[in-house]
């Protein structure tokens, strides 16, 4: 057996697998900022360049670890409504409630991103889009118009796009403090828009 393969597990998880988990721990506690494979390594309990076996890089591995935590993040938030089931107007506001709590957990995660593009380049690469809140809340408002709950004529992608817009506005002055504080309308609010539109 090669060096590489009597390395690739520990206590019966492979080392890829592990270094994810620690790197994703280490986002959930504070962000991608300052993060070193050196810190990486000895965090996981393996010397430094153990990464390199599993991983072409260190962007490749925040990235992947960035992926993990979006998608723990969002399995920890619970279930999304079904179509044709409650009501839109309730069934939005559950959307507004998962999006929200979702961007406020993950947003500081991507907050340093801005100093390394190949991190966020090596995230959309891997990511899966069908599985992101974004379009779960397009595929539901698709399903809603196609049991007649939504008029036929409905811009779906535009909803979304507004419902998503929302929940960035409302957490942008955590990520940017700078920017000053927002006083977002509530999701009351934005559910009637959305619904109703603003046209007398």
């Amino acid at each position: 057996m090669s060096p590489r393969k009597a390395a690739a597990q520990r206590d019966g998880q492979s080392l890829h697998d592990l270094l994810v988990e620690t790197a994703q721990k280490m986002i959930a506690t504070h962000g991608t900022t300052g993060m070193t494979v050196r810190e990486i390594a000895r965090m996981a309990g393996v010397a430094d360049g153990v990464l390199y076996n599993h991983f072409s890089d260190k962007e490749e591995l925040v990235a992947r670890a960035l992926l993990e935590h979006v998608r723990t993040t969002e399995a920890e938030l619970g279930e999304l409504p079904v179509p044709g089931e409650g009501t839109v107007a309730g069934n939005l506001h559950r959307h507004l409630e998962f999006g929200l709590a979702l961007h406020k957990v993950i947003a500081p995660a991507f907050r340093s991103l801005a100093t390394q593009p190949g991190v966020l380049e090596r995230f959309g690469e891997i990511s899966e889009r069908s599985g992101y809140w974004r379009d779960r809340l397009v595929t539901y408002l698709k399903e809603e118009r196609a049991l007649g709950r939504l008029r036929q004529e409905s811009e779906v992608d535009a909803a979304a796009a507004l419902l998503v817009g929302y929940c960035h506005a409302s957490v942008m002055a955590e990520v940017f403090p700078h920017t000053g504080p927002l006083d977002p309308p509530s999701a009351d609010a934005i559910v009637e828009a959305v619904l109703h539109g603003i046209a007398p």
